[in-house]
């Protein structure tokens, strides 16, 4: 197990560091999301639900690296924190993320068929906001708070993160941004948290996560 791995090791689910600052911060996720009902914004209010979901799916298999090498996640959480869910997701993290999906869909071109250098928008969206995250997650690796120890996965080797880590999340908010019918959206979230929540609890009760 690598040092950096260890360190969020140790706090996994570790009820002693809890902050207050937690419950403010999800008052606000709470406000961003019943913004979006009040208006009837189904649109935007289940793409971010979906970029959330796609983000739990990537922490889930993370932790399984975790698990399956012994040696480190593709990434780990080890800066301060309020409560580490998973190795590499702590509440801020998870928080940050509910919002994320919102944020990025209300950026969203109305027109779905518009092209942009010839290549449709939603892709070159997804694009531009996955470099994004990936920049901010090398700041983060920098400040020592979110860790990389697989030489494939480095900020000297950014495509694996921006490819797997952050495009999947896009194109699953705008392919659902994107759904005709609120019904057809709801299902498609429904089916990606229960897809997660069997993730949790089968490899949760191994132990595995």
């Amino acid at each position: 197990m690598t040092e950096h791995a260890r360190r969020a090791f140790e706090q996994l689910r570790e009820t002693g560091h809890f902050q207050w600052y937690v419950i403010p911060i999800l008052l606000v996720v709470l406000y961003v999301y019943a913004t979006e009902v009040e208006r009837r914004n189904w649109n935007v209010l289940f793409a971010g639900l979906a970029l959330w979901g796609a983000d739990w799916f990537n922490e889930i298999w993370n932790s399984l690296v975790f698990h399956a090498t012994g040696r480190a996640p593709m990434w780990g959480a080890t800066g301060p924190t309020a409560y580490q869910i998973l190795i590499g997701l702590n509440m801020e993290i998870c928080l940050m993320f509910a919002i994320m999906g919102v944020v990025a869909a209300k950026l969203l071109p109305a027109d779905r068929r518009l092209r942009i250098a010839g290549i449709p928008n939603r892709y070159v969206f997804a694009a531009v906001n996955s470099a994004l995250a990936v920049g901010v997650e090398v700041m983060l690796n920098k400040a020592g708070v979110l860790t990389w120890d697989w030489s494939w996965w480095q900020a000297g080797s950014p495509l694996p993160i921006w490819l797997a880590g952050y495009m999947p999340l896009f194109l699953a908010c705008f392919w659902v941004y994107d759904i005709r019918t609120v019904r057809m959206k709801a299902l498609a979230v429904g089916c990606l948290f229960g897809l997660d929540a069997v993730a949790l609890a089968v490899f949760g009760f191994l132990g595995w996560l």
